[in-house]
């Protein structure tokens, strides 16, 4: 008679040596609530602090989110041991080919492929959408001429939120957008139309950017151009009739822009949700994720890379970058990944579209050093052992470059595609429909226990303090050294002679 073998339990069996007590945690999609572990509690030891909050159950510690899922997704999937990104399940090499940056811009947001008739409604809600209110090119023209194109194009979304009121949840009422989760028809209309506007209106608030920088007038949108051509028109136009970008060129762009345009909950996409949970409007919520890809290790890196590459200079100089490297002396920018452990699929395509670009531009002076390194990563054991492969970063910035931008516009180019990332996350965290819990990490508290208060005569210097216990000297201008040498009375009548610190 044969013994049927019971089918294993999708569940983690802990054992908790304080107490001895066992628990038994269900496994779904291969993964554990994190909650599930706050019942599994204990009285507090002798070692334990009051701070460590035992008889409240087991905190996971996950110093920045190595491997915590915050949430459930259905838009981009990726594999990084694999080197796999798919769009809604289709791969990254596919759409590259054969898709455009709105027909994939579509589907990252709504969750499939449009139909003809979808794509030009979709097109043309888009394109007409283009425009912005004159009193925010006069925003533009506030800023200093030498003003990071970044910073501007981060505050032009916070304004463009202030010229929406009626898309103001702080407004109109908090269920402005959650609603929708319901099919409710205004909700849902009012946060596809904000979708749209935000979509529509990046390309003329980065372009704006970029030509405050130059010193050039703004121009207007262009109509019947598609959605990266129309781009490169109001980048470059400046005078006559009928301007045409290089039609390989608008290409090159536009692939770019599919790549870029979705990579997951990194770090502008944790922004956008955690800003996003406070139900804030999406102006605000694009706004905070600008705000996290303008950093150098996000968004920057591409421009980094080519700073990098000039520094080498030449193929021959790559040797003795790299021994440095080695050393930890200097940093390797445009290698390696958080997620991939393998050579990453965007670059893999952007390779490609680097060769085609360079054929239309002419070579780019720095390929030579690019590829040295590039080779002289994939033979070596320090690079290998550590899974330093090329990243999107490291030929995006050469094709950027060819194209002619200038090296601090690069993290505008990342945004602006990144923008239907975000607006795909927060729309699917808008429609969910238990409801949008605020975003509220743990901390496990190090600091100080209970401290009774110190009058300010009898306190003391803290024992062993270092330069980080207390503000550094602030160096002043000349302007300050002269006023700290006056004497004036304040607005209660005291005069004050020297400093008033």
């Amino acid at each position: 008679m044969a013994v049927s073998k019971a089918p294993p339990r999708q569940s983690l069996t802990v054992v908790d040596n304080r107490t001895g007590k066992t628990y038994e945690l269900p496994i779904t999609h291969n993964s554990i609530m994190a909650t599930d572990f706050k019942k599994i509690k204990a009285a507090a030891a002798r070692e334990d602090r009051p701070e460590d909050e035992t008889d409240q159950g087991i905190r996971v510690y996950d110093p920045a989110y190595m491997n915590t899922a915050v949430i459930q997704s259905r838009i981009t999937y990726i594999n990084g041991l694999e080197g796999i990104l798919r769009y809604r399940g289709y791969p990254i090499e596919q759409l590259v080919k054969r898709s455009n940056f709105l027909e994939s811009a579509y589907l990252l947001v709504y969750g499939e492929l449009p139909t003809l008739k979808q794509s030009r409604a979709w097109s043309n809600e888009v394109m007409h959408h283009t425009f912005i209110h004159s009193d925010i090119e006069g925003m533009f023209k506030s800023f200093r001429y030498d003003s990071h194109p970044m910073s501007m194009l981060t505050s032009a979304f916070a304004t463009l939120g202030a010229f929406a009121p009626e898309a103001n949840p702080s407004l109109q009422g908090q269920k402005l957008y959650t609603a929708a989760a319901s099919g409710d028809p205004e909700a849902l209309k009012t946060l596809d139309k904000q979708i749209i506007r935000i979509i529509g209106k990046a390309p003329t608030l980065a372009a704006a950017a970029y030509r405050m920088r130059q010193g050039r007038p703004f121009n207007r949108p262009a109509q019947g151009l598609s959605y990266t051509g129309n781009f490169l028109y109001l980048l470059d136009n400046l005078s006559g009739y009928e301007y045409r970008p290089h039609p390989v060129l608008e290409k090159a762009l536009d692939a770019l822009f599919i790549i870029h345009a979705d990579h997951e909950v990194n770090c502008s996409t944790a922004t956008v949700l955690q800003v996003g949970s406070s139900l804030v409007d999406p102006y605000s919520v694009v706004a905070s994720g600008c705000a996290a890809l303008y950093g150098p290790s996000h968004g920057g890196a591409s421009e980094s890379a080519i700073r990098m590459l000039i520094e080498i200079g030449s193929p021959e100089n790559v040797p003795a970058f790299m021994e440095k490297v080695e050393k930890r002396e200097r940093v390797l920018v445009g290698f390696g990944h958080r997620v991939y452990k393998n050579v990453d699929p965007r670059s893999t395509a952007i390779r490609e579209l680097a060769e085609e670009v360079f054929k239309v531009t002419g070579r780019n002076k720095l390929l030579d050093t690019a590829l040295t390194l590039a080779d002289y990563a994939r033979k070596s054991d320090f690079m290998r052992s550590r899974n330093l492969y090329p990243n999107v970063d490291f030929y995006s910035g050469l094709i950027y470059q060819a194209m002619g931008f200038p090296l601090d516009f690069y993290p505008v180019l990342f945004a602006v595609p990144r923008c239907v990332g975000w607006l795909a996350h927060w729309r699917q965290q808008m429609l969910t429909k238990s409801g949008v819990k605020i975003w509220r990490p743990r901390q496990l508290y190090m600091g100080e226990g209970e401290r009774e208060y110190v009058d300010e005569d009898v306190r003391k210097e803290k024992e062993g303090a270092s330069v980080f216990d207390s503000p550094v000297e602030v160096g002043h201008g000349g302007d300050s050294r002269r006023n700290m040498l006056a004497s004036y009375k304040d607005e209660t009548g005291q005069l004050w002679s020297k400093a008033k610190l």
